[in-house]
């Protein structure tokens, strides 16, 4: 039989974690390799240029473009203020001015005579990036970023949104299959990544923005309740959760999923390493890509004291027998199990085509059956 890989869930209380943090175009790293740095450490900035804005300089003032040259009170280069004297006409005997002022800040990039249009581009609009994560600089792309490595707990999910945040976490459901709801949030729980269980309901969102909460990790959602939710904090009646991509939600807090949509019980042993993790600092982030580039929503509590370096631990991306999964598909989406038969032969599935499959005995009791593909293991070190 050949080797089977497939991707991978991480759930583990102590692996090597390494974050890329890149600019979206070339800037100035701040940082060197071996410097110490915090969450909120800036490690690369940069600027993107302001917006072009062009105005139709001659027709504003009623000449012909070749006669700008002379009525011009600015050159290409010069920066100016909103409200600035760009041109002015000499008007008939000193009377009659026509002038044009800057309609906003820039500097003057442009000017054509053969148009009579001059391009004002707006100031440019800084852009840093922070280290995200608590940790040590292994690695400095040069203009681009750095790379950022720390040991400590690491739980991916399945789903998530909103972007990267840091808070302590706090654990506030007593069992992996407690609905996490808006009585068991207090303002205590400001600044805190939350713990919940099977689910987490509309009233427990609301509660959780009102008491500055950053962060929720829980088994599932009701995806109704989570669109119904943005929809009304976004003010976007049509909105729907993005195929391509999530993490950039304009939301207070930001949500991880770790078992799939509905009210689906936390696996145990991810509620047990984040309830263990309770008061520790932790990063997380909701974004989520599931195609090509897959990109894992996940929570990270950086080791509070030195730990084992588990860098060279072996990898748990093979399927074999007794691998612990994860189904990934309709219509057993986000259901936990492990592989109890890998068989090397080609099946034909619903959708009529031949693929390899694999048999699974879920938490729940049931054995099925499912293509290879529509699986992933749930890594544990």
């Amino acid at each position: 039989m050949g080797t089977a890989y497939t991707p991978g869930l991480k759930v583990s209380p102590n692996t090597r974690i390494a974050k890329q943090r890149r600019l979206p175009l070339k800037g100035t790293v701040l940082v060197k390799v071996g410097d110490r740095v915090a969450p909120d450490t800036i490690v690369a900035r940069t600027e993107l240029p302001g917006a072009m804005q062009t105005l139709k300089l001659a027709e504003q003032l009623g000449v012909e473009p070749g006669d700008l040259p002379g009525v011009l009170r600015v050159a290409v280069g010069d920066t100016v203020n909103k409200g600035d004297l760009l041109a002015q006409t000499k008007g008939l005997f000193g009377l009659f001015k026509a002038d044009v002022k800057a309609p906003v800040s820039g500097t003057i990039e442009m000017l054509s005579e053969q148009t009579g249009h001059l391009g004002l581009r707006l100031p440019p609009t800084p852009v840093e990036k922070d280290a995200y994560i608590e940790g040590a600089i292994t690695q400095v792309l040069p203009d681009e970023g750095v790379v950022v490595e720390c040991q400590g707990a690491l739980v991916q999910g399945i789903f998530g949104v909103g972007g990267e945040r840091q808070g302590k976490i706090a654990a506030v459901c007593q069992g992996p299959d407690e609905p996490l709801t808006e009585h068991l949030i207090t303002d205590r729980h400001h600044g805190c990544v939350l713990v919940g269980g099977a689910s987490v309901t509309p009233g427990a969102l609301r509660r959780a923005a009102e008491a500055g909460v950053v962060g929720i990790v829980v088994g599932g959602i009701v995806d109704r309740h989570l669109i119904e939710y943005l929809r009304e904090v976004m003010r976007e009646p049509t909105f729907d959760i993005g195929v391509a991509i999530t993490g950039h939600e304009p939301i207070a807090f930001t949500i991880v999923v770790t078992e799939g949509f509905g009210a689906i019980r936390m696996a145990g042993r991810t509620f047990e390493l984040l309830s263990s993790l309770e008061g520790r600092s932790a990063s997380i982030n909701g974004a989520t890509q599931i195609r090509a580039g897959v990109i894992r929503p996940e929570v990270i509590a950086p080791a509070t004291s030195p730990t084992a370096d588990t860098a060279g631990a072996p990898s748990s991306s093979i399927l074999d027998i007794s691998t612990p999964i994860r189904i990934i598909r309709e219509p057993y989406f986000g259901a936990l199990g492990k592989v109890t038969a890998l068989p090397p032969e080609l099946q034909q599935v619903q959708s009529e085509t031949h693929v390899r499959v694999l048999s699974a005995l879920l938490d729940d009791g049931r054995t099925v059956t499912v293509p290879r593909a529509n699986v992933e293991i749930i890594e544990l070190r």
